[in-house]
């Protein structure tokens, strides 16, 4: 696949690059190249992305951040089951945790959420940071909607985090998750005030909190051009007003060619 050839391999994460030293250098140079362009595309092309992490996996599938480029590229194609095969793949190599939360809502993906809540009960989510521990309480109350544990999916969420004031990168898809989960339990009150507090720490637009909150709140947007729908006759000629009787008196005595260019709905 063509890659720009402003695309040098240079903007890969130092981490990465470390892992790739393992490579000749211009085999390294291809790689990252391709990783690069997965990075820069996951979110606006998918599609694309997984095309790149492909070429990549098959340059160096023996590494760790290749394999989970791959993981992730795949992840969000919807493909689920080469994600996790991937994702087990990057771990068994790097011998880290960080990627259990993403494995377990594979299992969703996979129409299998006892399998992630069971993967929420292992000890390797204790091994997790802060943010991963959060992902895997997001995931966990998943797949109890997946189940139509609604009650439980809540009490899942409430958590010293999801109580806290302080503002985190994941504290705005907490907050969200919880407001999105009292709704269906047909708590809107609770919702709406959760729906607010999560677009108060959605900086960077994670979430369509504000949507949600407007859609709460019946607001509707309208198109501009819809405004003048009611005064556009079916033929889509604005209507200016109808003519007075006594305007229409006083036009008998136009000629036959001036008649012919009002009030017939524009058939001149």
């Amino acid at each position: 696949m063509p890659i720009p050839p402003e695309v040098t391999g240079e903007e890969i994460d130092p981490d990465v690059r470390q892992e790739l030293m393992s490579l000749p250098k211009g085999l390294a140079e291809d790689v990252s190249r391709n990783l690069v362009m997965v990075a820069q595309l996951i979110d606006e092309d998918p599609e694309k992305a997984y095309g790149y992490s492909r070429v990549a996996l098959r340059l160096a599938s023996r590494v760790a951040a290749v394999r989970e480029a791959a993981g992730f590229a795949a992840y969000a194609t919807q493909k689920y089951s080469e994600a996790l095969a991937e994702f087990r793949a990057a771990r068994r190599m790097s011998g880290g945790v960080e990627l259990w939360p993403v494995m377990a809502d594979c299992e969703r993906g996979l129409g299998r959420p006892e399998r992630a809540l069971a993967m929420a009960g292992e000890p390797e989510v204790q091994k997790l940071d802060k943010a991963g521990q959060v992902e895997m309480r997001l995931v966990a109350a998943g797949a109890r909607r997946d189940m139509d544990q609604l009650d439980a999916a809540i009490v899942t969420l409430q958590s010293p985090e999801l109580a806290s004031s302080a503002v985190h990168p994941w504290t705005a898809r907490l907050r969200y998750a919880y407001a999105d989960a009292l709704l269906a339990a047909g708590r809107e009150r609770e919702a709406r005030e959760w729906f607010a507090k999560a677009l108060e720490a959605d900086k960077d637009g994670a979430t369509d909190a504000s949507d949600r909150l407007a859609e709460m709140d019946g607001v509707e947007f309208v198109d501009a051009f819809d405004e003048d729908e009611s005064d556009e006759d079916e033929s889509g000629f604005v209507v200016e007003g109808d003519l007075d009787e006594d305007e229409d008196e006083d036009d008998d005595d136009l000629d036959e060619d001036d008649d012919l260019g009002r009030g017939d709905g524009g058939n001149s």
